[in-house]
């Protein structure tokens, strides 16, 4: 709810109340990766508090962020806020894909993956069709909208630290940052991954409002297309992962993304530009296939610390790409989607090099280290 909410209205709140350009939503974007960059130090918290309590903790941070965003309507509050809220939704991230890989049987991780995107996006059918009922019909201001998104997280994250159990652990977690020579293809296959989130999440968005004059209300309905479809389709990707495995799951992701991204280069049409960004939010749900390339090669007691690590690996290029591209932006918005089908080149080549059996001592087809078992 909270980042559902705090994401529809970000390029219209950063136009329309903060005067942002290209360069200040870049800097802006770069701000809310340096939380990303700095998840390994999730290690260091869970040495005082346990990974379930602190999700609980992060939701609360997160909501507070996205709480506060209505009331500052200028750079240096956007900024502030920013960074807040993506405090608390990076550390949820990082736990939450520790806690999902430890608790989940690699048989049906994907296919449950998959059940947890569908989730979140029926949360983000009610939140995009709250703002757009809210903002459209009655006209509710920016800071009800960021105050009801919040509020609901913070109410959500104390429901259930009173609600739930604390889930036993079923492997002791290394409580030490873990970098591993033989998982050296997921470290590039995350960084891509940052650098290809960039492209969406920034500049995909950015162009809907700058270039063909979206409102509120229709960024709002088209993100609801986006989580309606998810319901439907995440699932389903998720259970496809299972079955024609990671490897031919990443060729096509990437293949689908050069596509994409040179079609954004060169849109002129508002229902083309939709069509490519509906098409390019339904290709996230294959990112599950890192997900599980991971869990079938690692040390069950390196997950934890490797969710941070790996965190803080996609976010290098993430923390960089806004501010660099947001420059380029202004110079030419094309050429920053060339750059994002040149980085999806990048990501195919690796994905090749995935086996199509991963596990321990088989995690790549070239460059392969030496597995010593003693790991396990």
């Amino acid at each position: 709810m909270s980042f559902a909410i705090w994401l529809n209205l970000l390029n219209n709140f950063a136009i329309d109340r903060a005067a942002f350009s290209g360069k200040e939503i870049g800097i802006l974007q770069s701000l809310r990766e340096i939380p990303g960059f700095l998840a390994f130090t999730i290690i260091y918290v869970l040495l005082l508090i346990r990974e379930q309590k602190m999700a609980y903790i992060s939701l609360i941070i997160l909501g507070l962020g996205t709480l506060l965003t209505g009331f500052f309507p200028t750079a240096l509050g956007f900024y502030i806020t920013t960074v807040i809220m993506s405090v608390g939704f990076h550390y949820l991230e990082t736990i939450q894909n520790s806690l999902s890989l430890q608790w989940l049987d690699k048989k049906e991780a994907p296919a449950f993956l998959g059940k947890m995107i569908a989730v979140k996006s029926v949360a983000n059918i009610l939140a995009f069709t709250l703002v757009w009922f809210l903002f459209e019909l009655f006209h509710i201001d920016y800071i009800w909208l960021y105050v009801l998104g919040g509020g609901v997280s913070i109410m959500i994250a104390l429901y259930s630290w009173i609600s739930f159990p604390n889930f036993p652990q079923k492997v002791y977690q290394s409580k030490k940052l873990i970098l591993r020579k033989r998982y050296w293809l997921f470290y590039a296959l995350q960084f891509m991954g940052g650098a290809r989130r960039q492209i969406f999440v920034v500049f995909a968005g950015f162009l809907m409002v700058e270039k063909f004059g979206f409102s509120v209300g229709e960024i709002s309905i088209l993100f609801l297309i986006n989580a309606s479809l998810n319901i439907f389709l995440a699932p389903r990707i998720g259970k496809l992962i299972g079955l024609i495995g990671e490897r031919r799951t990443l060729i096509f992701e990437y293949i689908g993304l050069i596509l994409i991204f040179s079609g954004y280069a060169m849109v002129e049409s508002s229902a083309f530009a939709i069509f490519l960004y509906i098409i390019d939010h339904l290709f996230f749900a294959m990112a599950i296939a890192q997900k599980t390339y991971f869990q079938k090669i690692a040390n069950p007691a390196d997950i934890a610390s490797t969710a941070g690590v790996s965190f803080t690996i996609n976010h290098i290029a993430a923390v960089v790409i806004p501010v660099i591209f947001g420059t380029l932006w202004i110079q030419s918005p094309a050429l920053v989607f060339i750059m994002g089908a040149i980085m999806a080149t990048i990501s195919l080549i690796l994905s090749i090099n995935v086996p199509e059996n991963p596990k321990a001592g088989n995690e790549v087809l070239l460059g392969r280290s030496t597995y010593c078992a003693s790991e396990n």
